[in-house]
Order: structure tokens, then sequence, then C-alpha cells
């Protein structure tokens, strides 16, 4: 029997791997770093997260909680990996990210039917093949899908937050919170660096006048098209942010709600939120604070922040560029190209956003193949479910306005409801629509 190809030891491809492993059958899993590295990456572990380390909320009856259910009924490794290597973090899940990328490597090494080739793939191949090459993918493979597409290629430029050490994080002006402290678990999960009016002002007007990265750095996706500020509205850089208002990030990633800062028993103006990000509790990312300022200028800019001004920083942020291919006009709601049934794609490279969206389409994409080389029929999701609707979004939305999409409500069919109910059973009627949905499905296709 022919080997089954995966290009793309991230997220995606890692899960995708796993699946097609899990049915018996061989598959050879490429990931070309350290031969190859890229901009973005710091080791040379499967699955590496290079932006948050937070896998959103882990509430069922929000959209990325929904999503987590429906990979646990569906068996994901990732989801196991990243719940035996969890983090404080209130309501959501996040991960020592280290830790996380380490168990991800350790499992898929291990299992027997997964071969782990460490070199570039530098065009598609012509056997069964799941592409998950990811946001970073290579140049020459790059070329090999434009080939396939007709040129077909759409360019973002996605940026990641900084991270500080938390012995350097002035703890007389910070403060633990959650927002609301809904609960005791939920207590202290967050620093918090709290702002007056004048000191948000302030480092509002530096934010803005602070310099940038040209994006010059990043002259091969510049020459395919990219034009500057072609940003992912899910990512903004904070200092773009910066720029659409003066309340812009009051209302955005540093607004204040569900918060009272405990030395004045008052809500600040404006706060800005680090979160965990390794097991040891050393160091904390700043959520939200994605950023393309020169690395100097966010040593000086990031330490007006209060609490921050003698910050020691492990890691700036940095802008790196994302692709996707145009997956209204080739693939299919089974993440099948429509011109070669053995070709799947899976992961950011399709337009789906957020770490859970790239788990989840590398968990269809390998269930999909092993049942094409199995003799089954791959599966469609319902539109239903989370991850059903996100394949659907992705394949068949105008591609005029098509940008990268995470697990949302909005995208699932309406609720017909009787009368009017609050958010929260909103979200729980769409959780318990999507379960139900998901388990008719499987226990008629599987």
């Amino acid at each position: 029997m022919t080997d089954i190809l995966v290009i793309g030891g991230g997220l995606s491809g890692s899960e995708a791997a796993w699946q097609i492993a899990e049915q018996g059958l061989k598959v050879r899993l490429y990931e070309m770093r350290p031969s190859t590295p890229t901009g973005a990456h710091v080791t040379d572990d499967l699955a590496e997260l290079v932006c948050s380390n937070s896998l959103g909320s882990n509430q069922p009856d929000r959209a990325s909680g929904l999503l987590k259910n429906e990979l646990r009924r569906l068996k994901s490794l990732l989801v196991e990996c990243a719940e035996e290597t969890a983090l404080p973090a209130g309501a959501a899940l996040a991960v020592d990210r280290e830790a996380f990328a380490r168990r991800v490597t350790e499992r898929i090494s291990a299992h027997p039917n997964i071969e782990l080739v460490r070199e570039e793939m530098k065009e598609i191949p012509s056997t069964p093949t799941i592409l998950a090459s990811g946001p970073l993918t290579s140049d020459n493979l790059s070329k090999s899908i434009a080939a396939l597409s007709g040129d077909e290629h759409l360019f973002f430029f996605d940026a990641i937050s900084p991270i500080v050490r938390a012995e350097s994080i002035d703890m007389n002006i910070a403060f633990r919170a959650s927002r609301y402290d809904k609960s005791e678990q939920e207590q202290g999960d967050y620093i918090n660096c709290p702002f007056t009016k004048e000191q948000y002002y302030e480092f509002l007007n530096a934010l803005r006048t602070a310099e940038r990265i040209e994006l010059r750095s990043f002259e091969d996706a510049i020459r395919t098209g990219v034009k500057a500020g072609h940003f992912f509205e899910g990512c903004l850089p904070v200092e773009i942010i910066a720029e659409r208002g003066d309340e812009s990030l009051a209302y955005g990633p540093m607004r204040p709600v569900g918060l009272r800062d405990p030395l004045t028993g008052k809500r600040p103006y404006a706060v800005a939120q680090l979160r965990q990000d390794n097991l040891a509790g050393s160091l904390y990312n700043i959520v939200g604070f994605q950023t393309n300022l020169k690395f100097p200028e966010q040593r000086r800019v990031l330490r007006m922040i209060p609490g921050l001004e003698n910050a020691e920083f492990e890691r700036y942020g940095q802008m790196h560029r994302n692709t996707f291919v145009a997956s209204p006009k080739l693939l299919r709601p089974t993440l099948q190209h429509i011109t070669r049934d053995d070709l799947f794609f899976a992961g950011q490279i399709t337009g789906v956003e957020g770490y859970m969206g790239n788990i989840a389409t590398g968990l269809l994409a390998g269930l999909n193949m092993a049942r094409l080389i199995l003799g089954k029929s791959p599966l469609t999701l319902p539109q239903e479910t989370m991850l059903g609707a996100l394949c659907h979004y992705v394949t068949h939305a105008d591609l005029k306005d098509f940008q990268p999409m995470k697990a949302n409500f909005g995208i699932l069919p309406e609720l017909k409801l009787e009368k009017k109910i609050g958010k929260r059973e909103k979200g729980q009627a769409y959780a318990d629509r999507a379960s139900q949905a998901l388990e008719t499905y499987l226990s008629r296709a599987l």
C-alpha cells in the first residue's frame, strides 16, 4: 500500500498524521525544521506554538469550548496533550508551550505507523498527500501550490506578543485577578497592570509614534502581491489598533471591565493583562499585544506599562508572513482539492484561524484521508457542528471578502427560538444542537 504523506509538523499536520496512523495506515510526516528554519519558530519540536499559549475558552457554551468538545469526541491527540500540559488560565485552556510541543513530539515519534522525516518537501507529491505546511510555507512549496492553484494565493501579515520574566514584574503595582472573578479557580490566573487615564494616553501616544520594522523585510511576500498594512483583523498589532481611535485599545485588548485595582478599589481606566506562559510560572506573555515595533522601541514603550517599568523580555513581539489558499475556489468541505481526491489541505493554509481550528481541520483531513485509502466515503460534518461550519465557511465564502475565520457561533445555522434568551443560554443551545447533530451523523457514517 502507498505511504500517505503529511507535509508540515505543526498543529494540523501532527494531528492529521496521528489520525491516519490510528487507523492502521503508514504515514510519513515531513517537517522541514531544523534544516530549514522559519522566522517565527525557536525550537525543533512539532506543534510549536509561536503566538499565544492559550487555546481559547474551555466553557461548553463558548464557540472554542464547543469545538474542543467535538475534538474530544473525535479523539484528538493534541487536545489530550494540551490538557496534560495545561496551566492556570481561568476558563481558558492555556499550556506550557514547551512542554506541550515536547509531548506532541514524543507521542508522534513513538507511534509505530508514523515515520518523521526532517527535510523540506519542495513540491506537492503525486501520491496521497495532506498539505498542512501552515502560514510559514517555504518558498519552494509555495511555488508548487501556486502552480497547482493557478496563482490563487492570499497573504496577510500576522504578529506575536512579547514575553516577560515574571520576577521582573512589579507586583506592588500589578495585581492578580481574572475578570469578574467568577469562581475561586479563576482568581489570580492573570496579572493585571492598571492604567490611569493620563498613563493610558501617554502610552497611546508612544505606541503611535514608535518606530516599526519595515515590511520590506518580507520581500518574498511583497513580491507576490502583499500590500503594506494587509493585516488579519483578528490578530492586529497593538500599534495598528492604537491608530483606529483614542479609545480603541481601552475597548479592545486593554478593556478594564470586570477588574478592580486593590490599591484604589476602583476600576482602572485601562489594563494590560499578562498570562502565564510556562509551567514554572517564570514567563508571562502580554495578552493581545502583538506588535511590529523595533525591538529597542518595544523595550522602551512596553516599559511604560505600570508594573513593567523594569521588565526583562524573554522574547520580543514580531511579525511573520501568513499564507493561505483561496479555499472557496480550491477545496471541498471534506478538505479535498477540487481536482485531486487524494490531495487534502489542513490547518491555517485553508483559511481557518486559531489553534483549535488548525487542530480540527488536521483531524478531519487525517480521518478523511484514511477513509479514502480504506475505500470509505470521506466525512462532511453537519453545518450545525462547529467543525462542519468552519469547513463549510472556508469552502463557500465570498472570495472577495475572504479572511481567515476562527470558531464562532456566527458561522452556525441560526437557531430557531420561541423566545429571546441570554447569551450564555444561547451558546449552550448551539452546543447542545451541535452535540446531537455530531452524534447522529457519526452513528450513521462510521
